[in-house]
């Protein structure tokens, strides 16, 4: 006879699974909210307390912790079978059970003593007793494989493939569940825990890394690394930074926005009304490093903009959605990965170093804005400014941006003089720069970078301030009649 103990907080599918084992000859074991499930569908099972001949207890608290429970799921075939059979222990070749939700409660303002009680204790023991012993248990923690195992079961044998499969999955649940209690306690008292654990699924391994001779995967359910291409090769791993950091800028903007990005760093961004107009004006910012780049919309693809696009060789295509004709047109390149613009997951930002993590939390926060100058912006000039800064944060420093109100028109990223980043975006400047503005991701530690801008015909500028020359910048920005504004915030980005 074989025997299926389910115990379930998420009850979804479970009476269906449990008809489906009766049916194929299993006997049932069950007990609390679950047992109940089952008996107001009429299905016949053992109580756990009535099996183990030792009641449920502590409003629920134990109940499972018993040599007889566990003796079922870590019994070896043809080796424990002696001291089994002299204690009544029955051999259990299925586990069904899912946890209580302490990730889902633990989000809610609860007290510390009712969250306690949503730390499961019977189920994470009896999850990796059953997965220890894989090779006679099948153990299920996700309603999800519910299908695949009623196919087995039908079949008449759950493989040893899948049981190891099944057991991978276990303990990668009860790994995370631990996690999750533990960085909740340790953020009790304090911003971060001394002891960081995250757990990241669905992994899929990439063609290779930043380079062919290093190995890559990705993991992550949600978000951009969660996202896979509706058409197109698979994403590499530049796909994703890339894809990362032009849907971070992109997210910045409410109207209709093109943003162009090569190596990790934005190389056209445009607004306007109309979305091919405004593709066509960011690419045209730097039409030679839009060749083999990622480019991110945030409006639904129509056939007129998929025709323009498909001009050039774009390694990725980021949009909310896609016309049916768009997609036709699309198609044709076949090399080309389409993306739907994914939700943003959040969370903190890791990074790896040598022998650890870097964690990185963006809090809410406000930007306090104020005019330092004589002169204020003037209308356009502001609206210039607020795009500036908006590429501002998400390219590289040191970083300067140029801009007028619909567009960039020269980016300088990741030097290491902020002078030179003047230089560099004047000198790729795809029109005059006269009558536009200027963005610095941090403070001007001195009047030259100014003076490069005005020069090349900049009028206003925007940079955090906070520098102990910042008399000297000021000064030198009303004597050439600039309008300056400081945000109080620096936007490194290394």
């Amino acid at each position: 006879m074989k025997w299926a103990l389910l115990s379930v907080w998420d009850k979804t599918g479970i009476v269906e699974l449990a008809e489906e084992l009766v049916q194929q000859k299993y006997s049932i074991m069950s007990s609390g909210g679950t047992g109940k499930a089952l008996a107001q569908a009429g299905v016949i099972y053992t109580e756990v307390s009535s099996y183990t001949g030792f009641p449920e207890m502590m409003d629920g608290r134990v109940k499972t912790l018993h040599p007889k429970v566990h003796g079922g799921l870590l019994g070896r075939r043809q080796v424990d079978d002696a001291i089994m059979a002299k204690h009544g222990i029955n051999r259990i070749d299925l586990l069904v059970v899912n946890l209580y939700p302490f990730e889902k409660m633990s989000g809610q303002q609860m007290s510390l003593e009712g969250l306690i009680e949503f730390i499961d204790v019977g189920g994470p023991a009896m999850i990796r007793a059953g997965a220890k012993n894989y090779k006679q248990v099948a153990v299920v923690v996700d309603p999800a494989d519910y299908p695949a195992l009623i196919g087995s079961i039908r079949r008449g044998e759950i493989s040893s493939e899948q049981r190891l499969e099944l057991a991978k999955k276990a303990f990668a649940r009860t790994a995370a569940y631990d996690a999750a209690i533990s960085n909740y306690l340790f953020m009790l008292d304090a911003q971060f825990p001394s002891t960081f654990t995250r757990q990241f699924s669905h992994g899929r391994t990439l063609r290779y890394g930043e380079n062919p001779h290093q190995q890559a995967a990705v993991y992550g359910e949600t978000g951009i690394a969660g996202t896979e291409p509706i058409q197109g090769k698979q994403m590499s791993y530049n796909n994703y930074l890339d894809v990362n950091a032009g849907v971070a800028l992109l997210r910045e903007f409410e109207e209709t926005a093109a943003v162009i990005v090569k190596h990790n760093n934005p190389c056209g961004v445009a607004v306007g009304k109309d979305l091919l107009d405004v593709y066509i004006t960011s690419r045209e910012v730097d039409p030679v490093s839009a060749y083999g780049s990622v480019v991110c919309l945030n409006r639904e693809i129509e056939k007129d903009v998929a025709a323009e696009i498909a001009k050039t060789f774009v390694e990725v295509l980021v949009a909310p959605s896609f016309s049916s004709d768009a997609r036709a047109i699309m198609e044709k390149k076949e090399n080309m990965r389409v993306i739907v613009l994914p939700e943003k997951s959040g969370g903190d930002e890791i990074r790896t170093i040598d022998g650890g993590v870097l964690v990185q939390r963006t809090p809410p926060y406000q930007e306090h804005w104020h005019v330092i100058t004589d002169r204020d912006p003037t209308p356009d000039e502001m609206r210039a400014i607020q795009l500036a800064w908006k590429v501002c944060k998400h390219t590289k420093s040191n970083t300067i941006i140029f801009a007028d109100q619909k567009r960039t028109l020269g980016i300088g990223a990741g030097q290491m003089s902020r002078v030179d980043s003047a230089r560099i975006a004047v000198e790729k400047a795809c029109a005059s720069l006269k009558g536009s503005v200027m963005a610095s991701d941090a403070f001007l530690p001195f009047p030259d970078t100014l003076e490069v801008a005005a020069d090349a015909g900049a009028t206003a500028l925007i940079q955090p301030g906070g520098s102990i020359r910042d008399k000297e910048v000021i000064d030198a920005a009303n004597r050439l009649h600039m309008a300056m504004i400081f945000t109080g915030v620096r936007y490194f980005r290394h």
